[in-house]
């Protein structure tokens, strides 16, 4: 295999696929990338058996095809460090020669035999969505799925499509975050499936053009997601997902609205003075507005004021984590929010607009 490649372009690329790679592993083959050159392109493709991803660059030259599995992070610091606006890539065996203008490093590696098989995207798309879709409903869930592992169920996404609407909805049990969003014509039943965080934060990084179509394919309780240049392909976390319907609050007494960006300045401001002993904020909503208050035992108080664009219902005051809040604003794409209550022991939900919907426990204030 020989082939010269654009530097920034294998950087983007290297940097992008060296996300899927894990820090340790007793099997050195999974820390290394496959270069394959064929076609005029030059494919790399990494793995941790769990997640795959091949990413195709056309910014190159290639002089004779081949393959060559190497360490990722040896290849990914020479190219980050060189300054030559281009980098030959030369096989030899199972080591690769990397040349620039004024160096010359030599990395052994591994059979391309060696190298795990990553999944592939063959046949027809299940259905197709947006890019830009797509990555504003990872955006506003994935924030939400549980960090631990005692509810694997949990440590992901769920992913449903019913005809033309496609839902992604996340929750760690204290909040629950649902969006959803329109996809192409589909084949087959919308049955959903439950898609790992690591994965969708690959994904993300793969979806830089908005407008560009996104192939989704559901088989074999893996999960396809392929673009013009890169797929990715991830086994699905297996379990139930909590019937997140029943969560959602039917009924309320109260709604507020507030402009979304004085009311994320306001939490912000009053989350100040908390700790992890005390890390709620009261929210006393009323007609007059919302009032922020927040305490913490040898640190201090916190009260904010916050306008609201209008209210109905009689006062009430509720604690709530103020990072759960924080991170659901940060997400709006909306001008205004809304909240909804029904009393101080009963979750709030926050909307925005119609197709986003986020309920959150409250916690107690001592």
């Amino acid at each position: 295999m020989k082939v010269i490649c654009d530097r920034g372009v294998l950087v983007e690329a290297l940097n992008l696929v060296s996300g899927v790679i894990v820090s340790r592993t007793p099997k050195p083959v999974l820390l290394c990338v496959k270069l394959e050159a064929g076609d005029g392109s030059l494919k790399l493709s990494a793995t941790d058996l769990e997640v795959g991803i091949h990413l195709a660059i056309e910014q190159v030259e290639v002089q004779d095809d081949g393959a060559v599995v190497i360490p990722a992070d040896k290849l990914t610091a020479i190219v980050r460090e060189s300054a030559d606006p281009t980098i030959t890539i030369e096989t030899e065996d199972e080591a690769a020669h990397i040349r620039g203008a004024d160096s010359h490093f030599k990395i052994y590696g591994h059979a391309a035999a060696e190298f795990p098989a990553v999944g592939v995207f063959e046949g027809d798309a299940d259905y197709e969505v947006k890019a830009g879709v797509l990555g504003d409903l990872i955006q506003k869930t994935i924030f939400a799925t549980a960090r631990e592992t005692s509810r694997y169920a949990i440590n992901g996404v769920l992913m449903e499509r019913d005809g033309k609407k496609m839902t992604m909805v996340a929750t760690d049990g204290r909040r629950l975050a649902l969006a959803r969003g329109a996809c192409g014509e589909a084949k087959g039943d919308g049955a959903g499936c439950i898609v790992p965080t690591k994965a969708l934060n690959l994904l993300l990084r793969l979806l830089d053009d908005p407008s560009e179509g996104v192939r989704v394919q559901i088989a074999d309780n893996q999960a396809h997601f392929a673009t013009d240049r890169a797929t990715l392909t991830t086994n699905l976390v297996e379990g139930s997902f909590p019937p997140y319907k029943d969560v959602i609050p039917k009924e309320h007494d109260r709604k507020a609205s507030f402009k979304t960006d004085v009311l994320a300045s306001g939490v912000r401001r009053a989350a100040l003075l908390t700790n992890e002993e005390s890390k709620g904020v009261k929210f006393a909503f009323s007609s007059e507005g919302l009032n922020l208050s927040s305490r913490a035992p040898e640190m201090g108080e916190a009260e904010v004021s916050v306008p609201a664009e209008s209210y109905s219902g009689d006062p009430v005051e509720i604690g709530f984590n103020p990072q759960f809040i924080v991170d659901v604003l940060k997400v709006a794409d909306a001008e205004q929010v809304a909240i909804e209550l029904k009393a101080s022991n009963k979750p709030g939900t926050i909307k925005v607009g119609a197709d986003f919907t986020y309920v959150v426990m409250p916690v107690s204030l001592g």
